[in-house]
């Protein structure tokens, strides 16, 4: 299915300039909060979370998804933004001083967290609400010219990841294209332009798990809207329960079982917990559909 030669080669355009999308985009996940599902807590201080930044840019990241608030399935609670800000200002801070050619996203739905990243050198703003939670988002990303993550989610941080929401129709991704487009609309009417969305079917989020396996079998529906598609698949439960892992760090192989296929199906960007699993592994799917592109070994005589 993947025939990148056929593709142009799309710009994610961001605060601080622009990000080719001519390989898959490796988005590293960065959790600076307690209470994470996968791993929470072995990031809260600066020092910790700047050094797993540097493991994940030696390991081929291209972006650092910063994170203050859990949305994990189980007992996740809202986080006041002045403890989001705590959490995640001084490592955006300490990654911009150290990394300075590195992309940073912030994810969060906040809008007062999103403008101090910004202010602090994040170029893209990963909303997992699609600006639902805050009014003030999109006039900000449109204002300030940050990338943009639209994901598709229902619910309220403290149950957007449970089943609580997962009620589908019998075409669950004509239901979550809908819904995502709905969500561009309101970012466009509000300045943001179609060159700065990026869009994220939401995996595991309000879904099932048969709800996840057919957004990532349709995901070239997705694609064809026009926006490139990010998919994280990183250590979730649908994978768990396909390979019966129960411990979300051990999810490497089948995690990146998903994102491979998803490259195939279409998507670009890929946020993951464990870099040099996927780089590894999406780069030689990629290579394999582009080989001209491939730079020869040496011959050696």
């Amino acid at each position: 299915m993947l025939d990148a030669r056929a593709e142009p080669t799309p710009v994610w355009s961001h605060a601080t300039g622009g990000l080719a999308l001519d390989r898959p985009v490796i988005m590293a996940i960065l959790n600076v909060t307690p209470d994470s599902f996968s791993d929470g807590g072995r990031f809260a201080t600066v020092d910790a979370a700047l050094a797993h930044a540097k493991a994940c840019v030696d390991e081929g990241a291209d972006i650092l998804d910063v994170g203050g608030e859990s949305t994990r399935p189980q007992g996740a609670s809202r986080v006041g933004e002045d403890e989001e800000l705590r959490r995640t200002i001084p490592v955006i801070d300490a990654i911009r001083s150290a990394l300075p050619g590195i992309v940073i996203s912030i994810d969060t739905t906040k809008s007062g967290v999103a403008r101090a990243a910004i202010d602090a050198g994040a170029s893209i703003v990963n909303d997992v609400s699609a600006f639902r939670l805050d009014p003030g988002m999109a006039e900000l990303c449109a204002a300030r010219g940050a990338g943009v993550v639209l994901m598709h989610s229902r619910g309220d941080v403290a149950d957007m990841a449970t089943f609580a929401h997962a009620r589908y129709g019998d075409d669950p991704t004509a239901d979550v294209i809908a819904e995502l487009e709905s969500r561009v609309e309101l970012a466009r009417a509000h300045g943001v332009t179609r060159e700065q969305i990026v869009l994220d079917p939401g995996i595991g989020f309000a879904k099932r798990m048969q709800h996840s396996l057919s957004l990532l079998h349709d995901l070239p529906r997705m694609v064809a809207l026009g926006f490139p598609v990010l998919v994280g698949a990183s250590r979730k439960r649908f994978v768990g329960t396909i390979t019966g892992i129960d411990h979300p760090a051990e999810r490497v192989f089948g995690s990146v079982g998903a994102h491979v296929a998803a490259l195939d199906r279409g998507a670009r960007i890929f946020r993951v917990h464990d870099v040099r699993a996927n780089r590894q592994a999406l780069d030689v799917a990629w290579a394999v559909a582009r080989p001209e592109a491939v730079a020869q070994p040496p011959v050696h005589t």
